[in-house]
């Protein structure tokens, strides 16, 4: 089975999504780079019909200069499902995408089914640190990346799964142009964002890896506690690429959407 492309024109921006499967609808939502694709959709192909979107700037979709901060992307995710014509979608998100689909829900829930937050960002818990990336050597990040370092360098230069080096840091300088427009107003994430997790009304499972060096899993219980219908999945030896790393964590999301 083959990823289609899908194309449309979302406030004079062209963006790109990729699909796969058959099924009930799941839009799955990128974090702050593209570099780890969307092969993992596969997993749920087979019971699902999976878009992946590119957000603005990112990937194969074009740029959007119009974007200043994440409530933009909100309202920009809500045209893009009526474009895609999906009725109720279960939503997805990873990391950056799992706090844009936290403030989708947030404020538009009803029009989405079930809801999976895989180590979301955006938090920003004073108690449960992220790690600061502007810390971390480019040498470095693969190993926070994953618990299995070897998985999180498929993605990285000399890896099977990544570009040539001018294409991959092309990619990279240009998401790092589009990811800045979505942070420049409040960083990664919101100050209100916890107060507004109660209003989700989505059944929701809240995934994190237990080796997660980028999201500290500890994070996992609070996310949980301040959404009414929730629950977690704690992966054991996973990092914060935990469906990369264990296809079982795959499984495990589609079991839950599937109810």
């Amino acid at each position: 089975m083959e990823f289609e492309t899908l194309r449309h024109d979302i406030d004079g921006s062209s963006v790109v999504t990729k699909a796969i499967g058959r099924g009930p609808a799941v839009l799955a939502l990128h974090g702050a780079a593209t570099l780890e694709g969307h092969d993992w959709a596969r997993g749920l192909a087979d019971r699902f019909r999976v878009y992946l979107p590119f957000h603005p700037g990112f990937g194969e979709s074009n740029d959007a200069p119009h974007i200043a901060g994440m409530q933009d992307l909100v309202v920009h995710n809500l045209r893009l499902v009526s474009a895609l014509g999906l009725d109720r979608p279960h939503l997805v998100g990873h990391s950056m995408g799992g706090w844009m689909a936290a403030e989708i829900a947030a404020v538009a829930g009803e029009r989405f089914n079930r809801l999976v937050l895989n180590a979301p960002a955006g938090l920003n818990h004073p108690d449960h640190p992220a790690t600061d990336l502007s810390a971390i050597g480019p040498e470095a990040l693969p190993g926070y990346l994953a618990r299995n370092v070897d998985i999180a360098l498929r993605y990285f230069p000399g890896g099977a799964e990544c570009p040539p080096l001018e294409t991959f840091l092309a990619a990279r300088q240009r998401e790092g142009g589009a990811l800045g427009n979505i942070l420049k107003v409040h960083g990664m994430g919101h100050p209100n964002l916890g107060r507004w997790l109660g209003r989700i009304p989505n059944e929701t499972l809240v995934v994190w890896g237990d080796k997660d060096r980028m999201m500290p899993a500890s994070q996992a219980p609070v996310w949980a506690e301040r959404i009414p219908n929730a629950r977690t999945l704690i992966v054991p030896e996973v990092g914060h690429f935990a469906m990369q790393e264990d296809p079982r964590v795959v499984t495990a999301i589609g079991d839950f959407l599937a109810g």
